[in-house]
């Protein structure tokens, strides 16, 4: 299965990064370039998806649409992809 969800990125005064999903509640990223906490940010949205499929019902948030995010000045919104493979019960 393969997610998009937006993130929000933006450097902070001390010169790391900071990244969170407005659609995936508490998953937030930090980092020490954009391109380390772009890599955080798939590993902790496939986490919160992980985490989210594994409820007895999953509630998976419908991503909005980047353009419908309000950022500030120093901010940006880019699109991550999450590429889930679902294995219980599928012997390989």
């Amino acid at each position: 299965m393969k997610f998009y969800y937006p993130v929000v990125i933006r450097k902070q005064p001390d010169n790391t990064w900071y990244g969170f999903f407005p659609d995936l509640a508490m998953c937030e990223v930090t980092g020490e370039s954009e391109e380390d906490v772009l890599d955080r940010a798939v590993d902790a949205a496939w986490t919160w998806i992980d985490l989210e499929l594994s409820e007895e019902d999953p509630k998976l948030p419908a991503a909005t649409d980047p353009v419908d995010i309000p950022v500030r000045e120093n901010e940006q919104v880019r699109e991550i992809l999450v590429n889930y493979r679902m294995t219980d019960g599928w012997e390989e």
